[in-house]
């Protein structure tokens, strides 16, 4: 009980801290900071933060460097670090980080689908596990489409008349009751890229020696592009200064809390509960990002927003049913208890990534 309590407690703090990334990145892409600028500070303030923690707790697993090694994560960097985080933060601008948590969501329902046309994850049509996944996934679609397109009644939990992210308050009434169809395809593009990264992690992540190690280089590799994007996009130095304001707040979040603290948790949470129950918080987030979005963003709730939301979080937990079912029946029956177990969370783990568009 102790051990859950703990588990449950960390995986709130995690969703408090990945809802308040969404959130900066709103304000300070509204304070005026190019979006490839904040992607290449956040990346390199990652690799200084995460490699000394590599040295540190595995230095015996350090990887053998080879060129074939700096490919991957040359790979690995580009497809879960430079281009989701990209995309994050221009979505986020264009339409709202509500939404932007929303779709989250529904990096699970994409993966499972580009994994099945991979062959890489088996449907099972015809079984209830098989019927859940393609249900809850036709679900998490349809709530998306819902969510975009469908307003319905305004919903204001309180008035503050609050815009932290825009100074001049309502100088257009529509301003955030508009979804961007750009926007929309931006932030689904960064759900399909991270989605291609965790399917690349099935296949390589064991390479890299360990997780530290593995954010340490996919940030190193993905640094180095991101700042040369930046520079052959906008030679405007101006433009790379950080002084104390949200800009620099903002980097340093995005790199020591959640690039850094976040992945260790997850870890942990991983090792502990395995990779279900780091997915099941994934709505925790959702509220608080829309909460903390209407009060200070001023970003208004609508009754089809709402009606989205729970479609994607019923198809999110139809998925993940017919998923936990599907690895509990594929153990097989041994007298070895902690073995079967040690399996089946190796097998979770390689199989059911954690929910986030935020990338380590």
């Amino acid at each position: 009980m102790l051990r859950e309590m703990k588990g449950i407690s960390a995986m709130v703090v995690v969703q408090i801290a990945t809802a308040g990334l969404n959130i900066l990145f709103k304000l300070v892409v509204a304070d005026g900071m190019e979006p490839r600028v904040l992607v290449a500070y956040r990346l390199v303030f990652a690799t200084l933060f995460m490699l000394p923690l590599a040295f540190i707790f595995q230095r015996k697993k350090r990887p053998e460097f080879t060129w074939s090694l700096f490919a991957l994560a040359f790979l690995s960097g580009l497809l879960g670090a430079v281009i989701p985080s990209t995309l994050a933060v221009t979505g986020i601008a264009l339409t709202s980080a509500t939404f932007a948590s929303v779709a989250g969501v529904l990096s699970p329902l994409i993966t499972f689908v580009l994994a099945a046309l991979l062959r890489m994850e088996s449907v099972g049509l015809g079984s209830r596990q098989g019927n859940a996944k393609v249900f809850g996934t036709v679900l998490g679609v349809g709530g998306a489409l819902v969510f975009i397109f469908y307003r319905g009644k305004d919903i204001n939990l309180w008035s503050t008349h609050v815009d932290l992210g825009n100074p001049k308050l309502h100088d257009s009434s529509n301003h955030h009751d508009q979804i961007s169809i750009i926007g929309v395809l931006v932030v689904f593009g960064c759900n399909f890229s991270y989605s291609l990264w965790l399917l690349l992690q099935v296949k390589i992540s064991t390479r890299f020696g360990g997780p530290y190690w593995n954010a340490t280089l996919m940030n190193m590799m993905g640094s180095i592009v991101a700042v040369l994007v930046a520079l052959c996009w906008d030679m405007d130095f101006r433009e790379w200064r950080l002084g104390w304001n949200i800009r620099l707040l903002t980097v340093a979040y995005a790199a020591i809390v959640i690039s850094g603290m976040v992945v260790a948790v997850n870890a942990w949470c991983i090792a502990s509960e395995g990779a279900l129950f780091v997915s099941v918080f994934s709505p925790v987030g959702l509220v608080i990002v829309a909460l903390v979005g209407s009060f200070f963003l001023n970003e208004t709730l609508h009754l089809g927003s709402i009606i989205g939301t729970v479609i994607i979080v019923g198809g999110l937990y139809l998925v993940l049913w017919g998923k936990n079912k599907e690895m509990k029946s594929t153990i097989p029956t041994t007298s070895d208890h902690v073995e079967t177990n040690k399996t089946s969370k190796d097998v979770t783990l390689s199989n059911l990534p954690t929910l986030s568009i935020n990338v380590p």
